[in-house]
């Protein structure tokens, strides 16, 4: 197993299998379920699990670190079950393990696992010595469940231990830490693992960062991707970005059309738009594209146009669920522009009005444009104009 600094190691493990994270978002790289062990002079401390199927490789990468040396304790930052469902099964082979976390995360442990013994309760600023390593622990409410804390290592080496914060998609390709790789596939997968699984939570990072970026931190470590050494700081400017619903310039147009009508009027939006000098433009069909990738470049660009037609007296299905995803995120800070077509009852842009006067923290750019059955003249301008106004304003 890889040893990161000064017997810390990396005893995580890869899953290729799965297709769908928590069911929901695509997995085309992978994920991987990372665990750390630091074998100190006076304790041996396990931080986190690995999802249950993987249990026995979990095993033998912890015995390939300590042989049949006994676990003192794991140090529980999340619970969601990718990340604690061993905890039954190293409670067997580990009987006299001690479970480290808090309130919350014992209430949970024993409903999940009906484990109630042999626990250590930890408060925010809580200490516990390992020897030449001492643990501190901060809470991190909401970052994303209730009980989620991250976990400071101070010693040799300076680590923190951190859930799923600063995780990302992606399974790991023979290197664990990020000086060892190539780290250009994972900074997209990050951003689709932060804007779909934490995004809701945008406050709640930022009162989690404001405890964590006084530390002297060399390491962090996830509990999916890599471990983050050269570009520590970068990842912590990512977070702090996207959970102050910062944006770059740029327009996210995201459309649904049953027999391609609705879809040149997306066409001709994007005309508009990069005939009027903005260069970074994202088409999405809502129907082809999942949506977390659409989330993800929502959560990246200020810009945001999107269209479809009317569908049963009311917006196309797929189009309908990604305005819930959207306001289910709380996103914030951007400019919307919106379309739709219909044939001979006009509903889609009525709900598309709906929506936007609901969501106060869309600033309207634009007029928007209604089409009855197809393409027309006049129709033709007025997407080339929603393209160019939504153009001017992002570049103005």
């Amino acid at each position: 197993m890889k040893e990161i600094a000064n017997k810390v190691y990396y005893v995580g493990v890869n899953d290729r299998h799965k297709t769908h994270f928590e069911g929901l978002w695509p997995l085309p790289y992978g994920v991987s379920y990372n665990s750390y062990l630091i074998k100190d002079k006076n304790k041996i401390c396990l931080i986190d699990t690995v999802e249950v199927d993987f249990f026995m490789q979990f095993l033998n990468n912890l015995r390939e670190v300590i042989g049949d040396s006994p676990i003192d304790y794991v140090v529980i930052n999340h619970m969601e079950p990718d990340h604690s469902s061993s905890l039954a099964l190293l409670k067997k082979y580990y009987p006299e393990i001690k479970l480290v976390g808090n309130k919350k995360t014992f209430e949970m442990v024993a409903g999940f696992y009906g484990i109630k013994e042999d626990t250590l309760e930890v408060k925010n600023g809580t200490s516990l010595s390992l020897g030449d390593y001492t643990l501190k622990f901060y809470l991190t409410p909401m970052v994303h469940w209730p009980e989620t804390m991250v976990t400071c290592c101070e010693g040799p080496s300076n680590f923190l231990f951190t859930g799923d914060a600063f995780g990302a998609f992606g399974a790991l390709n023979g290197a664990i830490v990020d000086d060892d790789m190539d780290t250009e596939m994972w900074w997209d997968e990050m951003v689709r693992y932060y804007s779909n699984i934490v995004g809701k939570y945008g406050l709640q990072v930022q009162n989690a960062l404001k405890k964590i970026t006084e530390l002297s931190i060399e390491y962090i470590c996830s509990t999916h991707g890599p471990v983050w050494h050269k570009e520590a700081n970068k990842v912590i400017e990512i977070y702090d970005h996207l959970s102050k619903y910062e944006t770059n310039n740029g327009l996210v147009i995201c459309y649904g059309s049953m027999y391609g009508n609705t879809e040149q009027m997306a066409e001709l939006i994007a005309e508009g738009a990069s005939k009027t000098g903005l260069k970074t433009i994202k088409i999405h069909n809502v129907s082809k594209i999942h949506h977390s990738y659409i989330i993800k470049d929502i959560f990246k660009y200020r810009g945001l146009i999107m269209g479809a037609p009317t569908y049963n007296a009311g917006i196309f299905h797929d189009m309908e669920s990604l305005l819930s995803e959207i306001e289910n995120r709380d996103i914030k800070n951007h400019y919307l522009g919106y379309f739709g077509s219909f044939a001979w009852a006009q509903k889609s842009v009525k709900i598309l009005d709906a929506w936007a006067e609901k969501n106060k923290y869309f600033e309207v750019v634009g007029e928007p444009v209604t089409m009855k059955l197809g393409i027309s003249p006049e129709i033709r301008e007025k997407c080339l104009n929603l393209g160019k106004e939504m153009a001017n304003r992002l570049l103005n």
